[in-house]
């Protein structure tokens, strides 16, 4: 039984850079083909034994709610038509696992909408999965950072190398020692330029933390734009030498950019046994 009973999920941003298409719905339920990006995110959880998700939400997301909550119309309507497949469907997402919702009242950061599930976690360690960041299922994601917390009983943030053109977009951490493994992390840098840049090595979305993180976000002063960053209280842990980080070995499809969000779904379809064949000679034809 994994040590890690329960994740975060923040769910509160706004999407700008989706708009429009997230003016009116959260950017967490776009689909990859027929699937919300967000549930992709809390199977990963499922896949990994945490089945208790906190999901930190905000104003105008009752839609993803409402997802994971049971829906007696639209399930009568199914059952009366016999739709049994479709009916099961919907029924599964209901039960995937056990779901509190906590509210963060205003956009102040990451940091901020970790700091708000403290009560909801308690004094236990957590998995924290951000939502721009979906991992090909068929790889562990999570199962390898909860092994790396296990095994070190500190915290751990999952990494993956980046092209050096694309450090500025993440958190950076420095480079290993040796080539396998969790190594120790001494430095953690928010979107650095390439020249400052520790390594290549990007924090992309994944941690397992222990509880103490909620002492330093409680402590951070409001940094860029007044927003309270979840670097900054990992830095803490790092120079306290508390924090590790261990590589992803998924695929990882960056659903927060737009081009690579159309990547996405075109590589999510082509997995489809239902989708595959058309799809693939519609492509073939497409690029004649």
């Amino acid at each position: 039984m994994s040590a890690i009973r329960k994740a975060v999920i923040p769910v509160a941003g706004l999407g700008t850079r989706f708009l429009p298409a997230t003016k009116a719905q959260p950017k967490e339920m776009l689909p990859l083909v027929d699937k919300p990006v967000i549930q992709h995110v809390v199977e990963e959880a499922i896949r990994a034994g945490v089945v208790n998700l906190v999901l930190v939400t905000g104003r105008g997301k009752q839609a993803i709610e409402n997802h994971f909550d049971v829906a007696y119309e639209l399930e009568d309507t199914l059952q009366r038509r016999g739709k049994t497949g479709e009916l099961e469907q919907v029924r599964a997402i209901t039960s995937l696992g056990q779901f509190t919702y906590v509210r963060q009242g205003e956009p102040l950061g990451l940091g901020h909408a970790v700091l708000c599930a403290r009560h909801a976690v308690g004094h236990e360690p957590f998995a924290l999965l951000l939502g721009d960041d979906v991992f090909d299922e068929d790889s562990p994601a999570l199962e390898a950072l909860i092994e790396a917390f296990e095994a070190s009983g500190k915290s751990v943030v999952g990494v993956q190398e980046v092209p050096l053109e694309h450090v500025s977009r993440y958190g950076i951490v420095n480079a290993p020692e040796h080539p396998d493994g969790p190594w120790e992390v001494t430095t953690i840098v928010e979107k650095p330029g390439p020249s400052e840049a520790p390594s290549r090595f990007a924090v992309v979305g994944r941690y397992v933390l222990a509880p103490e993180i909620f002492e330093h976000l409680a402590a951070l002063e409001p940094g860029v734009g007044g927003e309270y960053q979840l670097t900054d209280a990992l830095a803490e842990l790092a120079t306290e030498g508390r924090l590790v980080a261990a590589r992803i070995p998924a695929k990882r499809y960056d659903t927060g950019n737009k081009l690579d969000y159309l990547k996405a779904n075109v590589e999510f379809a082509l997995k489809r046994e239902d989708l595959r064949e058309d799809f693939s000679a519609y492509l073939r034809e497409l690029l004649k």
